[in-house]
């Protein structure tokens, strides 16, 4: 793995360019930025699009342009049937259950705090890693991590659950389908992270989209979405954000980093994202986070890091062993 100094790297097709430092910090200004941005975005759609078929209408394009440049750079574009069905599955867990959650989520709670929730996710992947069959194992910096992540989670949502608790079941559900979404995007990623498949990112993240449009667009049609669906200008220029930003530039840019820089910094996406939610969520969506917020927003900040640091120190995992990730 190269460093960022203007020297010359390998990407996964084998093609050598040079890698500089402003390259490396676009990069991760595209991943901390696009990404952290879709969750407002995310917000602004769902005002007039219901959750599967927004999903599935996001979903479908980002799959089809990032197809297209799959096809155009050469790349094996199929592959036996059993690959097809991992990557259908993980499809449909990250970008149907994890992201549809989210969008049905964010029609009742702001932003900014289903971002905070989400972001406890790599302490569920570190649990369920360690409970599998060969998992790895947790060392003290982590567990401190994992505790201090769950208690900041509980101070978090007391303030919904007690609204719920007292007959606002919107808020209930929003919860239910934060906390859903993120069991099913955890699944998703240790079972993609499990079957190793030797296909080129973008072409499994091409076909992931794809497949989990067409899913969210099924279900969106048995539900009976359609009649609720509605394609105004402020739900169009959030389709295109997450598209060009969510999906394609921050995606790339994710890719980009991973190939050139360590994993331990790559991942710091996963404690600068919230921060940007929740900033972007403020002065553009004008929500009003309380304090219980902010203070369940630095400890999950902080836990996040504590988990992701041990992890990355007790045992360093090899680029092709990630997750394929949010594609958010």
């Amino acid at each position: 793995m190269e460093k960022a100094n203007g020297q010359s790297g390998a990407n996964a097709s084998g093609q050598h360019h040079v890698v500089t430092t402003t390259s490396i910090v676009v990069s991760f200004a595209c991943v901390y930025f696009f990404w952290g941005s879709t969750y407002t975005a995310i917000s602004i759609g769902g005002e007039d699009l219901p959750p599967f078929l927004m999903g599935g209408v996001r979903f479908l394009i980002s799959g089809a342009l990032l197809f297209l440049y799959c096809w155009w750079r050469g790349l094996k574009l199929w592959w036996p049937p059993k690959m097809m069905l991992v990557m259908g599955i993980v499809g449909v867990l990250l970008l149907g259950g994890g992201n549809v959650g989210l969008i049905y989520a964010e029609q009742t709670v702001p932003s900014g705090f289903s971002s905070l929730v989400l972001a406890v996710i790599p302490l569920y992947v570190a649990l369920l890693e360690m409970a599998l069959p060969g998992g790895e194992p947790i060392e003290w910096r982590g567990w401190l991590g994992i505790a201090m992540g769950i208690g900041s989670l509980a101070v978090l949502l007391w303030p919904s659950i007690h609204s719920g608790i007292a007959g606002n079941m919107k808020v209930l559900l929003a919860l239910g389908a934060l906390l859903g979404g993120a069991l099913c995007w955890t699944v998703g990623s240790v079972y993609s992270r499990r079957k190793r498949l030797p296909v080129n990112s973008f072409v499994a993240a091409s076909w992931q989209m794809l497949i989990a449009g067409a899913v969210n667009l099924l279900l969106g049609t048995m539900v009976g979405e359609w009649p609720s669906y509605h394609m105004t200008g402020r739900a169009a220029g959030a389709i295109a954000w997450l598209v060009t930003g969510g999906s394609l530039i921050g995606y790339s840019a994710y890719i980009y980093l991973l190939e050139h820089v360590p994993v331990a910094k790559v991942s710091s996406y996963a404690y600068v994202n919230p921060v940007v939610a929740v900033l972007l969520g403020i002065f553009i969506l004008h929500e009003r986070p309380e304090l219980v917020e902010f203070i369940g927003m630095m400890g999950i900040i902080a836990a996040v890091y504590l988990l992701t640091t041990a992890q990355v120190r007790k045992k360093p995992r090899p680029i092709e062993e990630l997750e394929q990730l949010p594609v958010d």
